[in-house]
């Protein structure tokens, strides 16, 4: 089969999963998969028809702007067709963008940055840059300074009356009047923008209709949508929905995009305050940036921004391919979502014998990340989601969390695909898995599993543990395997000369692994609690028990009752701590780190264990007497909150060694500053 007749195949399976679930999405308002995972496929399609031109058609989902209108609301022709966008992912795709829209004028793109800057400037005016919200397009044509017609875009030719329900919106004009001597109400006036709903709102909603046992939507834009297109005007506006106009399509003269927008406040029309022109390419990436970082602060969602050449008269010269203009193009986020192949599912053994599925990914970009690994939890999980070695999948990534497979793509199979087993016997030792009646997890029952105990290990050393520097999974492993270590009292006992009958072991790196060791015999309750191991324990849970106990020993000695007395433990982690605790393994476990010299810091309950309640710190730059995980936990013990961003509301920055940018907005925000010095002295 030729690389063609391949990507003829794949473009067919494309078209169809891809308009399949856009008539989910803007005809039913029933999405089937997240617009980013939708995004990510239109764009496999997309480059694939770039790569092939001759299986570009016209019926090609890259090609159209979106759904049919719905038959229960009148049609409506717009004056001129609404376009989208095409999609940008990344600062290449922007040079691209850009390089196309040189050439397309005719002129010889220029090399330099300095003969960029020039042209952007001198030739496109700079580039007009707005967030790109996530809501519902409409047009509002306006008569004598009256609103007549508002519709949504349909297929970007005709679209749906819903003027009745666009005229509950606070945001929207019922009257044109203008504001500013520089300009007039015009006799007809046609202007476009989005309708969106805050996130507020959206979670109200959301949980009146779960109180009336009604359904719930996905997202604000959804709801927004839904609300748009109610029948009962009185309904719409109950949603309290909002509007931001972005466009000016009736000819008033204006010469820039940027005008468009000083011409539509004048006017009455709510703008977005954060879109302005910018220079070049350079900042646009800022911008696009910025508001990545920034994204979850505005009242509203956004998944992008918006990216278009601000020179009117050289917009039209650009002209439109498809049905996207050239001039512009929507620059999206990172995606949370998207779509990629499984390569095949592998079986890893974690610290307490459970076995988890992994499956391998071709790479795809979550996030700014590459992924090619996926968690698939368990046996339940897999049969859920019906995934096989070789499908096509939708994974997800939410922060730093491992990604997810959320959907198998099942349309997309060939029929190579190949169904995936769990193992009867450890992959690690080779002895016998079980799965406990009741409990979804495979588990190695052999104790001395090697997994096992070298997944305790690599726990219990690091940094959100013990915190060992220099003492990572390599030099475990190597331990191990020489004998040196089979658990983690162990280290504790290694002496230098241990260490130099290792490769790669030289008499500083030797020093330095074994000063690391040592240096960790007074840990703090919680962090050794965390670094024991324990199911289902994490920092948090770690932090009450040393916080409600004050010892190990108080814990051990409490019943499981006692345990599930306590606020935010349930039975199952109270059950899973009692066990732990009970069982003779790790009663001796506990008694070689005594014998060791290990021995955590009792938790303290002081006057001063509510002085932080309320304030807000950042660290930033190096410290040099605490670490900074010690830091913190001192502010969490004194009942303060850790954060990693400076804003308003912060009360304290602690500054180190080369503090960075969070310093500099600390003084812009005059936002108190003290040293670490300082800090010790409040907390004394």
């Amino acid at each position: 089969m030729t690389l063609k007749t391949q990507a003829k195949e794949r473009v067919e399976k494309l078209k169809e999963s891809i308009n399949k679930y856009r008539y989910h999405r803007l005809v039913l308002d029933k999405p089937l998969i997240s617009e980013s995972a939708e995004d990510s496929l239109k764009k496999e399609l997309f480059d694939l028809e770039q790569e092939f031109p001759d299986l570009v058609t016209s019926d090609s989902p890259t090609q159209r702007v979106g759904g049919k209108p719905l038959s229960k609301f009148k049609k409506f022709e717009h004056p001129k067709p609404m376009l989208s966008f095409n999609d940008t992912f990344s600062k290449e795709d922007m040079e691209d963008w850009f390089d196309r829209v040189v050439r397309t004028l005719g002129v010889a793109v220029p090399e330099s940055e300095s003969a960029r800057l020039s042209f952007t400037k001198e030739k496109l005016g700079g580039f007009y840059v707005e967030l790109k919200l996530d809501g519902l397009a409409v047009e509002l044509v306006y008569k004598n300074g009256i609103l007549e017609t508002g519709s949504t875009r349909g297929d970007g030719k005709i679209g749906e009356d819903v003027t009745n329900n666009l005229k509950t919106i606070e945001a929207v004009p019922l009257k044109l009047s203008a504001t500013s001597s520089k300009f007039q109400v015009p006799s007809e006036l046609v202007v476009r923008g989005e309708i969106f709903l805050s996130k507020g709102q959206f979670e109200k909603i959301n949980l009146q209709l779960k109180k009336k046992g009604e359904k719930i939507y996905a997202n604000p834009r959804n709801l927004a949508a839904g609300s748009i297109r109610q029948l009962d005007p009185k309904i719409t506006a109950e949603r309290n929905l909002d509007s931001f106009a972005y466009s000016v399509v009736t000819n008033l003269g204006q010469e820039t995009h940027e005008e468009e927008h000083e011409i539509l406040k004048a006017l009455g029309f709510k703008v977005n305050k954060h879109n302005k022109l910018v220079k070049d390419l350079e900042e646009v990436q800022g911008f696009r940036d910025h508001w990545e970082k920034h994204r979850e602060k505005l009242e509203y969602e956004i998944d992008g921004i918006v990216v278009q050449v601000n020179d009117n008269r050289i917009f039209q010269k650009l002209g439109v391919v498809g049905k996207a203009p050239r001039a512009a193009v929507a620059y999206k986020f990172s995606a949370r979502e998207s779509t990629t192949k499984v390569k095949d599912i592998i079986v890893s053994v974690g610290r307490t014998g459970v076995l988890t599925p992994v499956a391998v990914l071709e790479p795809v970009e979550i996030g700014g990340t590459t992924v090619s690994r996926a968690t698939l939890h368990n046996e339940d999980e897999i049969r859920r989601l019906g995934v096989k070695i070789g499908d096509s999948v939708i994974v997800g990534r939410a922060g730093d969390v491992i990604p997810d497979i959320i959907k198998v793509l099942k349309e997309l199979r060939t029929g190579k695909e190949r169904e995936f087993y769990m193992p009867k016997n450890c992959p690690v030792c080779g002895n016998k898995v079980v799965r406990p009646e009741g409990e979804v997890a495979h588990r190695c029952v052999n104790k001395n599993c090697p997994a096992i105990k070298r997944e305790a290990i690599y726990h219990f050393v690091g940094k959100k543990a013990m915190d060992m520097p220099g003492v990572g999974p390599k030099i475990i492993d190597q331990l191990m395997d020489a004998g040196l270590i089979k658990s983690a009292p162990d280290l504790y006992e290694l002496k230098k000369d241990d260490l130099l009958n290792l490769e790669r072991f030289a008499e500083k790196s030797a020093e330095n692994v074994i000063g690391s060791i040592h240096s960790k015999k007074s840990p703090t309750l919680a962090k050794f609690i965390f670094a024991l191991g324990i199911r289902h324990v994490g920092e948090e849970t770690a932090f009450d028990l040393a916080k409600k106990f004050g010892s190990l020993k108080k814990i051990s000695e409490t019943s499981l009752k006692g345990l599930q007395k306590i606020h935010d433990i349930g039975n199952v982690v109270a059950k899973s701590i009692y066990e732990w605790f009970q069982n003779g393994y790790n009663q001796k476990l506990l008694e070689r780190f005594e014998k060791v010299g290990v021995i955590p810091e009792s938790f303290k309950v002081t006057k001063q264990s509510s002085k932080f309640i309320g304030k807000s710190f950042v660290l930033t730059g190096g410290l040099e007497i605490l670490t900074r995980e010690d830091a913190q936990a001192k502010i969490r013990e004194l009942g303060g909150d850790v954060s990693s961003t400076v804003s308003k509301e912060t009360d304290y920055v602690i500054a180190g060694s080369d503090p960075g940018s969070k310093f500099d907005k600390a003084q812009k925000l005059n936002v108190k500053v003290i040293t670490e010095k300082e800090f010790l002295e409040m907390i004394k």
